[in-house]
């Protein structure tokens, strides 16, 4: 049986005489200053600059969208048939124009592309959870899972970077 310690514990003191509502705002006000100091302590994008993980993502979708071309140019087939050009023309055009807006450190262009990863994130995990039925497909699923969850999580800070004004302005 374990022996009581000496000292009680020290337990954190909720202000009795504070309402839930003033404490809330004093939550609300300590969020408000951790986000400023995190804005604060962002630095501007220079001109021309592109944080690393958008030039991969550009680099990433300008592949896709050139695969999709080279593929429907070739011949290629979907389940045994030759996909309509709009089929083809659509992704390849979504992915080439994003490749483009992020090579040029374009918010929305990572914007859409994020919403991709997102896409990307929920079916690995689903494939993980319901699919995966050997190691491979495991392996395979659980590395587009981190290469997808990886590349979001730093695009998120490049986001604040791209969106933010110059220190003159």
């Amino acid at each position: 049986m374990p022996e009581p310690s000496p000292s009680p514990q020290k337990r954190k003191r909720r202000d009795d005489a504070a309402t839930p509502r003033e404490r809330m705002e004093r939550g609300y006000a300590k969020a408000e200053q951790r986000n400023r100091e995190a804005r604060e302590a962002l630095k501007p994008l220079a001109e021309g600059e592109r944080p690393l993980a958008v030039t991969v993502g550009a680099v990433v979708s300008g592949l896709i969208a050139a695969s999709i071309a080279i593929a429907y140019l070739t011949g290629g087939e979907v389940n045994g048939q030759k996909p309509a050009l709009a089929q083809a023309l659509a992704p390849a055009l979504l992915m080439g124009v994003m490749s483009w807006g992020m090579w040029r450190a374009r918010y929305w262009a990572v914007l859409g592309f994020q919403l991709i990863l997102v896409l990307l994130i929920f079916s690995s995990f689903f494939g993980l959870v319901v699919g995966a039925s050997s190691l491979p497909q495991f392996l395979g699923t659980g590395s587009l899972l981190a290469v997808s969850g990886g590349l979001f999580y730093f695009m998120v800070k490049a986001m604040a970077r791209i969106q933010m004004p110059s220190r003159g302005e």
